[in-house]
């Protein structure tokens, strides 16, 4: 009985203030209740006497939820001492609840007790639960698809008279930009350099395409051009969208005669062959891989490689960094750079382009560096 007229007498309290009104509480469908300064409850609506019993007033607050002494789901006294609302989340019997707790204040700004209302959340705890499961499982491929993009790089090292080392930076975990070095024949050594629209998953399922691709048609098709339309052509087949597109530059090089031959599809990194007499750009011209031309046939080039020239084989990550006024990187800083160095080119590179760039990386790079050695 002395709950009761303590009930009202609050509710009468806080009516007046506009605080609380009782219908309002009765009618939600969230559970409701009002403790008092002690932590006793004084109230609680239909919803929760529904879900956990008629026989809650009266009881302390930890009591209502199963407990024997207080847990940390009792965030009232918090507000009772701070006269703010706090909020929290607390697991209750295996479900997930916003708790929020408001003090009631009386006319002479004392605190006489806290409304309390908790809501089901277990639905959307549940989704997110699983959603970050999904994520870890995501990232744990990532991490396993990053480990075989990079395992399935070339080695550095000899290649019959050819010596390659290398350089490559996605700047997600997965790299739109692939490269390859492999013995076609006894006399015939294909490198080319690849450059995927876009990054990430989608960009890192295409470079494997190539790879494939390119490793499938290799002991059948000796001429760049040649091989670059087939290319083309596989590629047609797969009917992806027409934004899904590469750039690639494909060389044979023969190892008998010093013959380079190549050819580009589109990639507008142009190779730089240089000794150290001269730089030269190797240009010629092609369209990318895509799905906007049914039928194409790429030009081929011809030059002679004397002992110890080199070829930089690079991606549009390298060129394409923009400094802080948003100029780009550039193809005449990279031969400034081979001009000025003797040692190692690709590091300088990197070095040079760490400093220019303004912000973080933003696009994958990949650098390629094939010296003949006799």
């Amino acid at each position: 009985m002395l709950i009761r007229e303590e009930f009202n007498s609050l509710v009468e309290n806080m009516k007046e203030y506009s605080i609380l009104n009782y219908q309002v509480l009765e009618s939600m469908a969230d559970w409701v209740r009002v403790v008092d300064i002690n932590g006793t409850i004084i109230y609680v609506n239909k919803a929760m006497k529904k879900a956990l019993g008629d026989d809650l007033v009266g009881k302390k607050c930890y009591q209502s939820i199963g407990k024997d002494e207080p847990c940390g789901f009792c965030i009232s006294k918090k507000s009772i001492r701070t006269k703010e609302t706090v909020q929290k989340e607390e697991k209750i019997d295996g479900r997930y609840f916003s708790v929020k707790s408001s003090p009631v204040i009386d006319s002479n700004g004392n605190v006489i007790a806290v409304v309390e209302v908790l809501r089901d959340v277990t639905r959307e705890r549940k989704l997110e639960l699983e959603l970050i499961e999904r994520n870890k499982k995501m990232v744990k491929d990532l991490r396993f698809a990053k480990r075989l993009q990079h395992r399935i790089l070339p080695k550095k090292g000899i290649y019959n008279r050819l010596k390659i080392d290398h350089l490559y930076k996605p700047s997600e975990m997965l790299s739109g930009d692939m490269f390859d070095i492999y013995q076609i024949d006894e006399d015939h050594i294909g490198l080319y350099i690849c450059d995927v629209v876009g990054n990430g998953i989608t960009a890192s399922m295409m470079t494997m395409f190539v790879r494939q691709t390119m490793r499938a048609i290799k002991d059948d098709v000796l001429s760049p051009s040649v091989a670059l339309t087939e290319l083309h052509k596989r590629f047609s087949t797969l009917g992806l969208e027409v934004d899904k597109y590469f750039t690639i530059f494909y060389a044979v090089f023969n190892t008998k005669d010093n013959h380079f031959k190549y050819a580009n599809a589109g990639h507008n990194c142009i190779p730089i062959k240089y000794n150290s007499n001269e730089t030269q750009l190797l240009i010629t011209k092609g369209f990318p891989i895509s799905l906007i031309f049914n039928e194409i046939y790429y030009e081929e080039n011809d030059i002679f490689l004397n002992k110890y020239d080199k070829v930089l084989f690079y991606t549009d990550g390298i060129t394409e960094v923009k400094n802080v006024e948003g100029e780009e990187f550039g193809v005449d800083r990279i031969v400034n750079i081979i001009k000025e160095n003797d040692g190692d080119i690709l590091n300088n590179i990197v070095e040079k382009v760490e400093r220019f760039r303004w912000g973080e990386q933003e696009d994958d790079f990949a650098m390629v560096l094939m010296e003949v050695l006799e």
